[in-house]
């Protein structure tokens, strides 16, 4: 606020570390053009992934963010590429004087070393933000696709890495590179390009109770947003109070099931004993 026109950001060494935060978020950040007509731009780099270090160095509590967005007074981004967190900044900047928001990006410290993560120089160089990415492996083969893993964040990697991703044609990994304002247009034109969809699923890394799937379950079961009308299936870690396992070989099965879960569509027990449901 007492630098216009300057591109400010604070990061988190980790993402729970705003929560010491939460009090100048909640009165001046997201609500600073509500209650006081001030305009912030300030970024928030906030590392959020589940990387089995334990519950205070996992979440950066997207859900807390997207309960406080609305009539468009935020951004939130969960970045994948080198070149959309570029892409991201610069959109920022452009955009300072004539429409400021706040910005709030969640990238893992793990994409920082991962090599699939990387762009070309020309991907920097060329193009612009992307609020969705589509399956690259799937475009030439839309007609297999059976059923669309939406997903955000590190999650998509760990997707790519897995055994079972290349044997699995008929699944379709997209991944919401914004989450709010929410991109309906964007998704809608790719979910109505695979003719022979059956099923839409959300996977997260986050409990159940956290995470963005209480955000996205109303836009994602409409279709007037995405023109699909039912309810994506939930695959994710169950309702919990911590956000995640302190115990590295826990961290470990439920990423596996998880995973497995979202890529062959058949349930896994998680660490509860309970499996999951639809709903």
């Amino acid at each position: 606020m007492h630098a216009p026109g300057v591109l400010v950001l604070w990061e988190a060494q980790f993402g729970d570390f705003v929560n010491g935060a939460q009090t100048i978020i909640d009165q001046f950040l997201v609500s600073g053009n509500a209650k006081w007509g001030q305009n912030p731009s300030l970024v928030l780099l906030l590392p959020h992934g589940y990387e089995g270090q334990g519950p205070e160095h996992s979440s950066a509590r997207i859900e807390r963010f997207l309960q406080l967005a609305a009539t468009d007074n935020i951004r939130v981004a969960n970045c994948t590429t080198s070149a959309q967190y570029f892409h991201l900044l610069r959109r920022q900047v452009r955009r300072i004087s004539s429409i400021p928001r706040p910005l709030i990006v969640f990238t893992p410290k793990s994409l920082l070393r991962e090599p699939l993560a990387c762009s070309s120089l020309s991907d920097l160089s060329e193009g612009a933000f992307q609020f969705v990415l589509d399956d690259e492996r799937a475009e030439q083969n839309r007609e297999k696709v059976t059923r669309i893993v939406m997903c955000s964040g590190k999650i998509y990697y760990d997707f790519r890495k897995h055994a079972l991703y290349e044997s699995a044609e008929n699944v379709a990994i997209v991944r919401l590179e914004r989450l709010y304002p929410f991109p309906a247009k964007e998704l809608r034109e790719l979910v109505t390009s695979y003719p022979n969809l059956k099923e839409i699923v959300y996977a997260q890394e986050e409990p159940r109770n956290m995470g963005a799937w209480r955000f996205l379950v109303r836009p994602l079961s409409s279709p007037k947003v995405v023109g699909w009308s039912k309810e994506p299936r939930y695959i994710g870690r169950p309702y919990a109070a911590s956000t995640a396992e302190g115990s590295t070989y826990h961290h470990a099965m439920e990423q596996e099931r998880i995973i497995t879960e979202a890529l062959t569509g058949a349930p896994v027990l998680a660490l509860n004993g309970r499996a999951r449901v639809s709903k």
